[in-house]
């Protein structure tokens, strides 16, 4: 392969007319199945839901949403339900990463590195936003590694966090942004 450097990588919106590779992409990167209405509400996000592209070939995706007063209940839901643990109090923002993946083969050539930029300037355009997170799997440890070496902090674990796979359990990881402290 060429060196880094050469390699194009851009990001672009998730529309009805492509959505169909973010479904494909999602089935051979993620050992979860997301249902039809989290494809349909991915429209709905604008720069929040981008695929990218690696020399104008489609070779990952990363999906997010703003929540507002905790985690949802529902994790392959796109709309924000009851507050829970883990947010200091109804009004505190943060960025939650829902997906974030490209295909293997790509993978170590600044696909995830560009994807994760993308999220970080998506927090400097939101307003109050304080921290970033997401969930992996136990046993993820190349998605655990790389998180880590981007700043993000295990924070918790999360037992039968997976409902159909093995393990079921997921490590929460996640950024402190602007220099708030994580809650307790």
């Amino acid at each position: 392969m060429k060196e880094k450097s050469s390699f194009k990588i851009d990001l672009g919106d998730i529309t009805k007319h492509n959505v169909g590779q973010l479904k494909r992409l999602n089935t051979v990167i993620f050992p979860v199945m997301y249902n039809d209405k989290f494809y349909k509400d991915v429209l709905d996000l604008g720069e929040l839901a981008q695929l990218v592209y690696f020399n104008d070939i489609i070779v990952g995706a990363v999906c997010c949403r703003v929540e507002k007063g905790g985690p949802p209940q529902n994790p392959g839901s796109v709309q924000q339900s009851l507050p829970s643990a883990g947010f200091r109090d109804k009004n505190q923002k943060k960025l939650y990463i829902m997906t974030l993946g490209c295909l293997p083969r790509y993978r170590r050539l600044g696909v995830g590195t560009k994807m994760l930029d993308h999220v970080f300037k998506l927090c400097e355009k939101i307003a109050d936003i304080e921290a970033v997170y997401l969930h992996v799997q136990l046993g993820n440890d190349s998605a655990l590694e790389f998180y880590k070496k981007h700043g993000f902090q295990v924070t918790s674990t999360v037992d039968g966090y997976y409902k159909r796979i093995e393990p079921s359990a997921a490590y929460v990881l996640e950024k402190v942004i602007n220099g708030v402290t994580v809650a307790d």
